[in-house]
C-alpha cells in the first residue's frame, strides 16, 4: 500500500492536571519541554508520526483554545491540519471528527492515532511495531491497538488481555480477550502473573471505512451526527458545524464507546520504552538520575544530603535543596509544588483546593 495513504491524527486537547503547576489550562503539558531535550511532547510526537507517513497527512486535533499553540509549535503544519474541538468530550468525538474529515480526501486512508504527551524511548521497534499494526489493519480490515509488555503491576493504566487469533499477519499480533480499566493493586499483580495481560497503550490503528463501520454500529448517534456533516468538511461551513455536533456529543473514550465492544480488535504485543507519562512518578523513572536517585530537569540545582527526588526547575531558576528526600519539587512561573513522591496522586485534589480558595489564577 503506498505511503500516500498512510495517516496520522495526534490527540493534543487535554489539560494533564497531573502534571500541574507546570501543566495548567491555558498551557498543557503537551505544550512543555517536560524531558528538557529542547522539544515539547507535542513536537516529539510529531517528529515520531514523520517517520510513518507524509507531513501532509498528519492532523492534530486539539481544543480550539489550543489551536495557536499548535501552530507556534509546528509551524510547517497547516492550519487546515489543525483540527479546532469547541468543547472537551474525551477521545471518540474527537477520532470521529478526524475520521470524517480525512474520509472525505482519502476513503482508503489507513490511520494511527496517538496521543502528543507520550514517551517512547524505543523509536525503531515503535516504528517496526506500527508498521505491522498498519498491515493488520490493511489486510485485515481489524481495529489494533498497541499493548505495552508490563514491568511492575500499575494500577493507572488500563490492562489488555490477550489470546492467540487466526488470520494474523505477524506472530505478534494477538486476539483481544478482555479490556480491564485500572485495576486494583491486588488484581494488577495476577495479571502480571498471568503473563497474558499488556498495558493498553491508548495508540491506534485502522482503516477510516473499519472505523466508521464501527461507529455506525457502537455509537450510531455519533456516527450519525459527523455523517449529517459530509458536505461541510473542507469547507468554511465545516467549524460552525462541528459547534453543533459537540454541543450534544457524548463525552466517551474510544476504548469504551468502540474498543471494548468489538469484536473486530486485535492486540500488536510491544515493549518499546513506552509511558504515558501522567504523573511526575512516571516521568520520574524515566529521567537520568544521579547517585543519590535524584531526577532533574533544570541547569542551575543543587543537592545537598538529598535522595530520590523529582526536581522540575526553570533554567534560569537557581535553587538550593538539602536534606530533602522522596519529594517532587515543581516551580513555574506563580506556582511552586513541594510534595511527597507517595501523596502525587492528591496533586489533582490541590488543583481543586487551589480553585476553590484562589480562582483559576493559579490553574
Amino acid at each position: 500500500m503506498p505511503r500516500r495513504h498512510f495517516y496520522c491524527v495526534i490527540m493534543a486537547g487535554g489539560i494533564g492536571s497531573r502534571f500541574w503547576p507546570l501543566s495548567k489550562s491555558s498551557y498543557p503539558k503537551q505544550f512543555h519541554d517536560i524531558l528538557g531535550t529542547g522539544r515539547s511532547l507535542l513536537q516529539m510526537t510529531y517528529d515520531r508520526m514523520l517517520r510513518i507517513c507524509p507531513k501532509e497527512n498528519i492532523y492534530v486535533v486539539t481544543n480550539e483554545r489550543y489551536a495557536y499553540l499548535v501552530q507556534e509549535q509546528i509551524p510547517e503544519m497547516g492550519a487546515n491540519k489543525i483540527l479546532s474541538e469547541p468543547f472537551m468530550r474525551n477521545t471518540a468525538p474527537c477520532i470521529a471528527y478526524a475520521s470524517w474529515k480525512i474520509q472525505q480526501m482519502d476513503p482508503e486512508a489507513v490511520v494511527v492515532v496517538a496521543p502528543s504527551d507520550h514517551l517512547i524511548l524505543k523509536e525503531d521497534l515503535f516504528i517496526e511495531k506500527i508498521g505491522i499494526a498498519i498491515r493488520q489493519a490493511k489486510e485485515r480490515s481489524n481495529l489494533v491497538t498497541l499493548g505495552i509488555k508490563p514491568n511492575r503491576p500499575d494500577t493507572g493504566y488500563g490492562y489488555i488481555q490477550f489470546r492467540e487469533a487466526k488470520g494474523v499477519v505477524d506472530h505478534r499480533v494477538k486476539g483481544v480477550k478482555t479490556f480491564t480499566e485500572k485495576p486494583d493493586l491486588e488484581l494488577a499483580n495476577k495479571f502480571l502473573e498471568s503473563g497474558d495481560f499488556y498495558w493498553n497503550s491508548g495508540i491506534f490503528v485502522w482503516s477510516v471505512q473499519s472505523i466508521q463501520r464501527a461507529f455506525e454500529q457502537h455509537l450510531p448517534e455519533m456516527y450519525k451526527a459527523f455523517a449529517d456533516g459530509k458536505d461541510h468538511y473542507h469547507t468554511e461551513e465545516e467549524q460552525g458545524f462541528i459547534r453543533k455536533v459537540y454541543e450534544t456529543c457524548e463525552n466517551i473514550s474510544i476504548d469504551y464507546g468502540i474498543m471494548e465492544k468489538s469484536r473486530n480488535t486485535m492486540v500488536v504485543l510491544a515493549d518499546f520504552g513506552w509511558s504515558d507519562l501522567g504523573t511526575w512518578g512516571s516521568l520520574y523513572t524515566h529521567l537520568p538520575q544521579d547517585k543519590q536517585k535524584n531526577a532533574v530537569v533544570g541547569k542551575n540545582v543543587l543537592l545537598y544530603n538529598s535522595t530520590l527526588n523529582m526536581v522540575h526547575l526553570p533554567n534560569d531558576k537557581l535553587a538550593i535543596i538539602q536534606g530533602l528526600h522522596n519529594y517532587i519539587v515543581v516551580d513555574s512561573e506563580n506556582v511552586l509544588l513541594i510534595c511527597k513522591k507517595e501523596d502525587e496522586q492528591r496533586i489533582r485534589e490541590f488543583v481543586n483546593d487551589v480553585k476553590l480558595s484562589k480562582g483559576d489564577k493559579f490553574v
